[in-house]
């Protein structure tokens, strides 16, 4: 049941608007339209001076207040004058001997639009240009005139104005109530959409500990998917004020929308790709229910994917396809041989895209970057009437913190493909055990509930493409784990394979059992100090 005002009425003729944004995207048409419905137009400083050099009839905001702008614009519209036209109620007779006695004429609809705080505050600008787009009248005069929906209607994106002429034409310069309200419960979350962008950047500029007392994320609906991780779930794809390269920044070259779960998918794959820098190496990651199922580095894209499908290619059929460089047309030729569902790169060449193209269901996603695994930001997960939130996983180890506790050292070959392994470790559904060999994943065990069954699963996977690609042995390869080993059982069922080298964080109780194990076999073992749990 919907409960509204005693004195809304369905229908709001709109005589007196006021029109104050930032963003002045098809402004003088729309302007010229409103007047053509013999609406007067009420204006701030910089939008009527655009909208009167375009030759059309504008008060200023000044005129109607009989008060100037004042302190660089930061007040203009803060006055009794404006907010009582915005928020009278037009049948209360209170509120109408209130409106006679101060002068105050009724405001049927406001057109706002906000200080790009979101874009500024990413931008790089120093604190005091932050600070000064931080909006304050805008989100005032939105709030008043929402919650007087029943009387006046508020725009707050360029994206509506069609919407309201629409209105305005079929209803003869009359606005409905049920559009009235739906305007408002989009006004509401735009500005709780801002204040959250503004809170978030003073927690992030200057609380130290990075977890306030209050915490809001809100985002911007980017698309209305058919269904969410099943057919009776309803899903929207929202996009936050973050920068950054990814799957809800980038382009959709060509294929149809993305489902919930590609989406899901496709942002695990371009993170995992994202950990290898394309100004060193090639790497491609394929991708199956957010776990990946090959990941490899090689001198082009077209060598690292050969070798990333060969780690498990019954799993890569229907699978989503990252690389950290420019799709071209040698690695285009390979991936179309089998169904993709989703390829996600920074860009591609003419060639490579003409390729695809002849595979209509592949969806290719470019993005014009790469996004940097170091970043901060935080994850949110939902919880049953909350929510947990934690910063990124963006600790990167370097050598410099690894430490041998075996006595055989590790060969640098072994070290190559143990800070490899790891990486994709980072990226792997805990219990993660990734078996690699000359920077290529051969086997990996995932989400398992113990990790000796990860390991169990990941060394049958290692055995199974050593044996599909006719390789001698498996000597060479190297285990990363992406928590501690709690038992020496574990170790040894990810050596049995012909393992030579072990990385893992250590912190077990039983870490010097597990050492003692490693040297018994004659591997090599290192500690990262690390734990990198994915859930």
């Amino acid at each position: 049941m919907i409960v509204t005002s005693k004195y809304a009425h369905n229908m709001q003729q709109v005589q007196r608007a006021l029109i104050s944004v930032f963003d002045k995207e098809n402004l003088i048409d729309f302007s010229r339209r409103l007047i053509e419905h013999g609406i007067m137009l009420i204006s701030t400083g910089g939008t009527a001076k655009v909208i009167r050099q375009a030759g059309l009839p504008i008060s200023d905001v000044a005129q109607v207040t009989n008060f100037p702008e004042i302190m660089d614009g930061r007040v203009k519209t803060l006055h009794p004058v404006i907010h009582g036209a915005l928020l009278g109620v037009r049948d209360n007779p209170d509120h109408i001997a209130d409106m006679q006695q101060y002068g105050i004429r009724g405001i049927d609809l406001l057109v706002v639009n906000l200080y790009p705080f979101e874009k500024i505050s990413l931008s790089g600008a120093d604190i005091n240009t932050i600070i000064d787009n931080i909006d304050i009248g805008g989100p005032a005069m939105i709030r008043a005139a929402a919650k007087n929906y029943a009387y006046t209607a508020v725009i707050t994106d360029p994206i509506d104005y069609e919407q309201v002429l629409t209105e305005l034409d079929l209803y003869n310069g009359s606005l409905s109530l049920a559009f009235r309200r739906k305007l408002a419960a989009q006004a509401y979350a735009r500005t709780a959409a801002y204040d959250a962008a503004i809170s978030n950047w003073f927690a992030d500029v200057f609380d130290d500990n990075k977890t306030p007392t209050w915490r809001s994320i809100t985002g911007k609906r980017h698309s209305i998917m058919r269904y969410g991780e099943n057919p009776h779930q309803s899903a929207g794809f929202y996009r936050t004020s973050e920068n950054r390269f990814g799957v809800a920044t980038a382009e959709l070259v060509q294929g149809k929308q993305l489902s919930y779960n590609n989406i899901n998918d496709t942002d695990a794959a371009f993170e995992l790709v994202a950990e290898f820098n394309p100004e060193k190496t090639a790497a491609v990651a394929i991708i199956k229910h957010a776990n990946p199922c090959g990941v490899a580095e090689g001198i082009s894209l077209k060598e690292a994917y050969i070798q990333a499908f060969s780690c498990d290619p019954i799993s890569a059929f229907g699978g989503i396809i990252a690389l950290n460089r420019i799709l071209d047309a040698d690695v285009a030729e390979e991936i179309v041989r089998i169904f993709t569902e989703v390829i996600i790169a920074p860009d591609a060449t003419l060639e490579a895209r003409k390729i695809i193209a002849k595979k209509k269901n592949i969806r290719l996603l470019l993005t014009g970057g790469i996004p940097d695994p170091r970043a901060a930001g935080f994850i949110v997960r939902s919880v049953a009437g909350g929510m947990l939130i934690q910063t990124r996983d963006n600790s990167i180890f370097e050598e410099t913190t690894l430490k041998v506790v075996t006595r055989r050292q590790p060969t640098e070959q072994e070290l190559v493909n143990m800070q490899f392994a790891f990486c994709v470790a980072k990226h792997v559904k805990s219990n993660a055990i990734v078996y690699a060999r000359n920077s290529a994943t051969i086997g990996i065990g995932a989400g398992q509930m113990s990790r000796l069954d990860s390991a169990r699963i990941a060394a049958q996977k290692a055995c199974n493409t050593i044996d599909s690609a006719k390789l001698a042995d498996s000597l060479g390869c190297v285990v990363a784990s992406d928590a501690f080993f709690p038992f020496a059982d574990g170790l040894l069922s990810v050596i049995e394979p012909g393992t030579t080298a072990v990385i893992q964080p250590g912190g077990s109780i039983r870490d010097e059992e597990v050492i003692a194990a490693a040297d018994e076999k004659g591997i090599a073992m290192i500690l990262t100090g690390m734990r990198h749990f994915k859930h």
